[in-house]
């Protein structure tokens, strides 16, 4: 297996950092004219490709976060968001009506809950997408 050059090791660790290869060539040391061209090519290099992949493995298993974790913590934050609470007025009265806290935050929450799991494959999935139908893309042999 080849060895990286001390700098292309620099470049990697920054790279890793920043996600920026331009950034990450100039910080290495590299003095071409082009850092865009450097950081392309250096992207390019496998060798430094499977250092990148090998940091960032690094880095995930030194977390020692559970998956267990992280879908409890996903659905906390669905569960929380999508509670509905009370709408006040401007004075701060109860109007009688309700909301969702972040609807946002809530699907959002779900939707990596999902991919997290593996829910949204196109394998699994036995439905067929919707089709919308404008004014603008309507004719007659849709009618």
């Amino acid at each position: 297996m080849k060895n990286l050059t001390n700098q292309q090791k620099k470049f990697v660790l920054e790279y890793i950092k920043t996600l920026n290869g331009e950034h990450s060539a100039k910080q290495a040391g590299y003095k071409s004219k082009d850092l865009k061209e450097t950081s392309e090519r250096l992207l390019s290099d496998k060798f430094v490709i499977k250092e990148i992949n090998s940091q960032i493995q690094k880095q995930i298993s030194s977390l020692s976060v559970s998956k267990g974790y992280v879908i409890q913590k996903l659905l906390q934050i669905a569960e929380f968001s999508l509670m509905e609470e009370d709408i006040l007025d401007k004075e701060g009265n109860l109007t009688g009506k309700k909301k969702l806290r972040d609807t946002s935050a809530g699907l959002k929450a779900l939707e990596s809950l999902c991919k997290y799991l593996g829910f949204n494959t196109q394998e699994e999935s036995e439905y067929n997408p919707a089709r919308i139908i404008t004014i603008s893309n309507l004719d007659e042999e849709k009618l």
